[in-house]
C-alpha cells in the first residue's frame, strides 16, 4: 500500500460539523452511487438500495430522528442504506436471468446454484436472512467511506438513528426496503476542532497477527 493511500486514510474521520453552504459537485455523488453499486456482497445479490437525499427540508427533519445530530441537516447529501424486506425466490431468480443474459452463461451451468441457494434461503429464519443483509450493508459502508477519503469527501457514518421513523418518514416500506445504516456526506466545517485532532488507533503490530 503506499504512502499516498495510508495518507488518505489518515485525512478520513467522522465529520462532526459540516459546511452547510458547500455542496459536493454532481460528479462526487455520482462516483458514490457507482462505488455503492460496484460494493461486493455474499452470492452477488446486492440485496440493498441506498437513497440519496438533496433535499434540505428533507434533511432537517430527520434532525430529531437522528438523535438530534445536525450533521444531516447541515451535509451536503444523506445517504441511507437500506436492505429488501426479504429475499424470495423470485429475486434470486431474477438475478441468475441477469447473470444468463449478461454473460450468455448456459442456464444447465447456472441452475444448480440458483436451486442451491433458493432452497437455502427458504429454510433460514426471517431473522437470519435480515441479518446476513445487514451485514451487507455494513460492507457498502466500509467501501463508501474508503471512496470518500480518496475523493476526499468528507463523512460521518451514523447508527444513531430511529430505522422504524426513517422507514416512514421517506416510505420505504413501499418501497420493499428497510433503513439500516445512515451516511452524511459533504465538505467539514473549517471550526469543526475534530479535523485537526490525532487518530487514536491501536497500532498494526497490536491489531494484527502475523502466522
Amino acid at each position: 500500500m503506499s504512502i499516498n493511500t495510508i495518507e488518505k486514510l489518515k485525512w478520513r474521520y467522522a465529520t462532526k460539523k459540516f459546511d452547510s453552504a458547500k455542496l459536493l459537485p454532481e460528479a462526487k455523488i455520482n462516483t458514490l452511487k457507482q462505488a455503492f453499486n460496484l460494493t461486493a456482497t455474499s452470492y452477488g445479490l446486492q440485496p440493498l438500495k441506498m437513497i440519496a437525499i438533496h433535499n434540505k427540508t428533507l434533511q432537517k427533519e430527520l434532525v430529531p430522528l437522528t438523535m438530534e445530530q445536525q450533521q444531516v441537516a447541515d451535509a451536503s447529501h444523506v445517504l441511507v442504506l437500506c436492505t429488501e424486506t426479504s429475499i424470495t425466490s423470485n429475486y434470486i431468480q431474477s438475478y441468475f436471468k441477469k447473470v444468463a443474459d449478461t454473460r450468455k452463461t448456459p442456464k444447465e451451468i447456472l441452475n444448480p446454484f440458483e436451486t442451491f441457494l433458493v432452497e437455502s434461503f427458504s429454510e433460514k429464519p426471517d431473522a437470519e436472512v435480515k441479518t446476513w443483509m445487514q451485514k451487507q450493508a455494513y460492507i457498502a459502508l466500509g467501501n463508501l467511506l474508503t471512496i470518500c477519503a480518496f475523493e476526499e469527501i468528507d463523512a460521518c457514518p451514523i447508527e444513531g438513528f430511529d430505522p422504524l421513523a426513517y422507514d416512514e418518514k421517506l416510505q420505504l416500506k413501499e418501497k420493499g426496503l428497510e433503513s439500516v445504516l445512515v451516511l452524511a456526506v459533504g465538505y467539514r466545517a473549517k471550526d469543526d476542532t475534530f479535523s485537526k485532532m490525532k487518530k487514536i488507533r491501536r497500532g498494526v503490530d497490536t491489531v494484527v497477527i502475523n502466522m
